[in-house]
Formats: structure tokens, C-alpha cells, sequence
């Protein structure tokens, strides 16, 4: 492992296990997906808690019920305590980007039946300012008129990947995204969109951005 990865990792080790903190027995807790995800799996069953979660992927479930964490299905569990997850980029004023692991369409329907989200982050997911790559789930259903209706907006390229857990085709959007409300306008009104990676600094999402120290920052937004 060169230098770098093993910064992002202690990083992402650090954020996990501040995050696995936050978690109280009884609680709901939404399951993101993703590699610093993988750090705060093991940090929350080690505390033994009585909890119930939700997975936003297959493979979160999976890792997470063969380190003893109860997964259930979202049908049977009406609302959300806490959800945490990972992002791509993070932005000062609190947009975020999601989906490197085409999971953003199942991570924002747990992220807003969530009473509390708390995204966690190594320090290299800190930028200025969004920009691409947009993660998108598209529908099968249309797919090629829903390529073309986007490349107005600027490229997209579909990614070399199966299909997400819902059947959803998983691309990325390439073109400007230097206004992200803009952008999730223009994507949200296209019905060929299942979902798209932009989160809004509405959400009120709790940053947690984990350093090579193994310290955590919690991020202040202006938003």
C-alpha cells in the first residue's frame, strides 16, 4: 500500500469509529456503502449494541450481517434514527456528491428517512467546489432517447457495471456541475433519472472528515 492509500485509509478508519460513536442502543440505523463505510461496519458491531439496520447495497448487507449486525428489510422499519454513509466529494457549503458505488439512489431514500445524517469522509473528499463525475441511475426503459436528452447537458458515459440491486443502469455525468441546485433540477425533471448523486446541502448532513492523525474534524457549513 503506497503512501497515500494508507493516509485515506487511517483517515477513513478514524471518521468510521467516531461515526460507530454516535450510534445508541435501540436505535435504527441506516447502513451507507462504500470504503470508508467498510471502517465504520466493524466500529459499530464491536460495540455490541442492540441495533436494527437497513443497507443501502447487498454488499453492505452482507458485511454487515457476517460481522453480527441485524439487517432487515427497510419495509419493516418505519423510520430512521441515524444513517451513516460516505461521500465522493463534499463541498464547503455542504452539497455533496455520492455513488461511486451506484448505491446513491438506495443511499438517498435511507439518507432522508433518516431523523439524522452523518456522512464520513477522509480529508481527500474536501473540495472547493462540486464537479464531475455526477453518478446516475437511469432506467432501462428508454435508455438510449434518456442518453440523448442528457448529452445536452454535457457527456455522459455509462459505467462499466451491473446493474443496481433495482435493475437501474449506472452511469456517470460528465458535463458542468460548478452549479449543483441547477444541476439536480435538470436531473430530477428527466424521467428517464431514477436517481443521481447530487445531495443537497438541505439535507443537513453531519460531516465527519477523518485525518492521517487519526483525528475528526466535524465540519462547519454555512448552509
Amino acid at each position: 500500500m503506497d503512501a497515500a492509500s494508507a493516509s485515506a485509509d487511517a483517515g477513513k478508519r478514524a471518521a468510521g469509529e467516531a461515526a460507530a460513536g454516535l450510534v445508541d442502543d435501540g436505535m435504527a440505523v441506516g447502513l451507507g456503502t462504500g470504503s470508508t463505510v467498510a471502517f465504520f461496519l466493524p466500529a459499530l458491531a464491536n460495540r455490541d449494541l442492540d441495533v436494527r439496520c437497513v443497507a443501502t447495497s447487498p454488499g453492505t448487507a452482507e458485511a454487515a450481517a457476517g460481522l453480527g449486525l441485524a439487517v432487515e428489510d427497510f419495509d419493516t422499519i418505519g423510520r430512521l434514527d441515524i444513517a451513516i454513509d460516505g461521500a465522493d466529494q463534499v463541498s464547503p457549503d455542504g452539497w455533496l456528491v455520492k455513488g461511486g458505488g451506484g448505491a446513491h439512489l438506495r443511499e438517498k431514500i435511507v439518507a432522508v428517512a433518516a431523523d439524522r445524517l452523518v456522512v464520513i469522509v477522509d480529508d481527500s473528499k474536501l473540495v472547493d467546489a462540486i464537479g464531475p463525475p455526477v453518478p446516475l441511475e437511469l432506467f432501462p426503459f428508454g435508455l438510449p432517447a434518456t442518453l440523448k436528452r442528457l448529452a445536452t447537458h454535457g457527456d455522459v458515459q455509462r459505467r462499466d457495471a451491473p446493474p443496481s440491486p433495482d435493475g437501474g443502469v449506472i452511469a456517470d455525468f460528465y458535463g458542468p456541475a460548478d452549479d449543483p441546485p441547477g444541476l439536480a433540477a435538470r436531473l430530477d425533471a428527466d424521467p428517464g433519472v431514477a436517481g443521481h448523486g447530487l445531495f443537497a446541502a438541505e439535507l443537513g448532513a453531519e460531516v465527519l472528515s477523518g485525518y492521517a492523525d487519526g483525528s475528526v474534524e466535524r465540519l462547519p457549513f454555512s448552509a
